[in-house]
Formats: structure tokens, C-alpha cells, sequence
């Protein structure tokens, strides 16, 4: 066999090669692509958010700076702000995300209730804050609105200033609420929340820092997406098979409290 020969076939075997990988390559996705569309069919649209939003914001940049939580907050490495009575024999414990739509929709199905039952002193909330849809997505807006309400904490009007950035979410693909000047805007919605000292805070970026560990201990957490709501310390959300209702969520907190 000729030289010139020896060489076609080897160039020949090494292009067939090339192309077996390619093959390889495109069978992985198309694997990966059925289990995702599995993972669709059995959980439903809000559960997949979640799902999607676990996996995701795990190569965003951790933000320079010193940990400044903001006050009274509480937990491991002061990453809980906690809402309602100590005393209060049922702690329900919240992860949430400002531009997760899931977590939105749970606000507005629970708000009322959790509120109701924390004024009654049978129930304490632990909020904790994360920021997987700006890793998602792309964009600040997680963790320019998480900032903004640990600046709401420190003010002491954490929990209307919450209800009132679920309340005006934008759609998941609009980061409005990376603009600090949208987040000062809905903070007029909240009586004497707007002060210089509020508004340097969320200009500067004061819990940048503290929103970047906050959203670290989610991703160690091994939670499944957002919402993620534990009552002490059991998941209750996301069952399709024994949903969680705001009558059911009552009914467990009362029955604790007896």
C-alpha cells in the first residue's frame, strides 16, 4: 500500500472518529433533554421552577466586602430575619427568592395566613434569601432586591416592605428590580420606610455581601428550589400528592399550639 494511500485512511479513520464523538455528544443532550422533560410531566410548571432555580446560580461571583447582616437577624452566621413572636411554639422556616414567580405565587396564596397566624402568636417566621433566578436569568435583580429588604430590616419594616416587593414582581425576564431606583420607588409604598439612611443603604449595597453568604448556605443546603418552606423543620410545600393549602397550613400550626 502506498504511502499516500496509508494517509487517506488513517485521515478517514480520524474524521470517523471525530464524528463518533460528535454522535456521543449529541446523544448526551438528547438524554439530558427527555429526563428534563420528564422532570416537567411529573412535578408541573411552578415545582420545575424550582427544580431549574436549585441547580442554577452556582458560578456567580461572590460579592467583595465585609458580611454585614442586617439587624436583629438570627440563625447560623445571622442568615434568618425573623418575623413575629419568640414565644411562639411553630417556626416556619421561608426560602425565597424577590423575582422567583413560584415564590410570588406562594406569597400571595399564604400572605394572609402566615400574617393571621403571626399575630396571633402561634406562629414565627425565619426568611431567608436567595438569589438563584439572577443566575438563571441573568441580571441583579435577586440580589439588588434582597439587599434592599435586609435594608427594610434594619429599618424594622422588613415584613410590609416584602409583601409589598412580592406584590409588584416583574416578569421573571424583566430585571427591574436590579434598578435601585425601582426598589427606593416601591419603598414609598411603605410608610416611613423611605429615609436617607434607607436609601444609602440600598445605593451603597450595604448587605451585598451578606445576600452573597445568604444565597451560598441555599446552594449547600441541598433544597430543591424556591419556594422551600419548612414548619419546623419538615418540608411542607411541593408535594404534589398532599398539596399544601393555606385551611392545612392553619390547621398544623393550631394543632401545635394546643
Amino acid at each position: 500500500m502506498s504511502e499516500k494511500n496509508r494517509e487517506g485512511k488513517r485521515t478517514a479513520r480520524e474524521r470517523l472518529a471525530i464524528e463518533r464523538e460528535k454522535q456521543k455528544a449529541r446523544e448526551r443532550r438528547r438524554r439530558t433533554m427527555i429526563v428534563a422533560a420528564a422532570v416537567v410531566g411529573v412535578l408541573g410548571l411552578a415545582a420545575v421552577v424550582g427544580v431549574i432555580a436549585a441547580n442554577a446560580g452556582k458560578d456567580e461571583e461572590e460579592t467583595a466586602g465585609p458580611v454585614v447582616a442586617p439587624k436583629g437577624a438570627m440563625g447560623k452566621d445571622g442568615l434568618a430575619i425573623p418575623v413575629g413572636q419568640e414565644s411562639a411554639k411553630s417556626t416556619l422556616t421561608i426560602w425565597e427568592d424577590f423575582r422567583c414567580p413560584a415564590c410570588a405565587n406562594f406569597e400571595n396564596m399564604y400572605r394572609a395566613t402566615i400574617h393571621e397566624l403571626v399575630d396571633k402568636g402561634q406562629l414565627k417566621v425565619e426568611y431567608h434569601l436567595a438569589t438563584i433566578i439572577d443566575g438563571n436569568m441573568g441580571g441583579t435583580g435577586s440580589v439588588r432586591a434582597a439587599n434592599a429588604a435586609a435594608c427594610a430590616q434594619d429599618a424594622g419594616k422588613f415584613t410590609p416592605y416584602h409583601d409589598v416587593l412580592f406584590q409588584n414582581q416583574p416578569q421573571e425576564t424583566d430585571d427591574a428590580f436590579a434598578e435601585n431606583s425601582k426598589l427606593l420607588e416601591l419603598a414609598g409604598k411603605v410608610e416611613g420606610l423611605k429615609t436617607p439612611a434607607f436609601e444609602a443603604c440600598v445605593n451603597d449595597g450595604k448587605h451585598d455581601s451578606w445576600v452573597a453568604r445568604s444565597n451560598e448556605a441555599f446552594q449547600k443546603g441541598g433544597f430543591r428550589g424556591t419556594p422551600t418552606v419548612l414548619l419546623d423543620g419538615k418540608d411542607i410545600f411541593g408535594d404534589q400528592k398532599n398539596p399544601l393549602t393555606p385551611a392545612k397550613l392553619k390547621q398544623l400550626v393550631e394543632a401545635a399550639n394546643k
